[in-house]
């Protein structure tokens, strides 16, 4: 997302450039009302290699949707939290969240806690 601040942009389009990523959006949901050191963070992302992990954290920081702090300890310790910006993306959410229960219960589907 380089492009100058004078140009116009669909708010759609940029929500997809922003979030088009489920790893994106499963760090988010994961970080949601709670601070996560990164070994916390792969634990609960089942599955996930630390490298996916560590690019799209990147990615977010950037962005401003996370923050990350660094403490200058020995071992080192990063901790991961929501800016104002990503917890703004909560209502988006539970939107899908919603959503994606009604499909799961309406196919018969089971839920799984996430």
């Amino acid at each position: 997302m380089s492009e100058s601040k004078t140009e116009s942009k669909c708010p759609v389009e940029l929500f997809i450039e922003v979030m088009g990523s489920k790893w994106k959006i499963l760090i988010i949901w994961k970080l949601k009302n709670r601070t996560l050191r990164f070994s916390d963070l792969q634990k609960k992302m089942h599955n996930v290699n630390s490298k996916t992990i560590t690019t799209h954290l990147r990615e977010l920081e950037n962005l401003k949707i996370i923050s990350r702090v660094a403490f200058p300890e020995v071992p080192p310790r990063v901790e991961y939290s929501l800016t104002e910006y990503g917890k703004a993306l909560f209502p988006i959410f539970d939107a899908m969240r919603i959503w994606g229960l009604h499909y799961l219960e309406c196919e018969g589907m089971k839920v799984k806690v996430c």
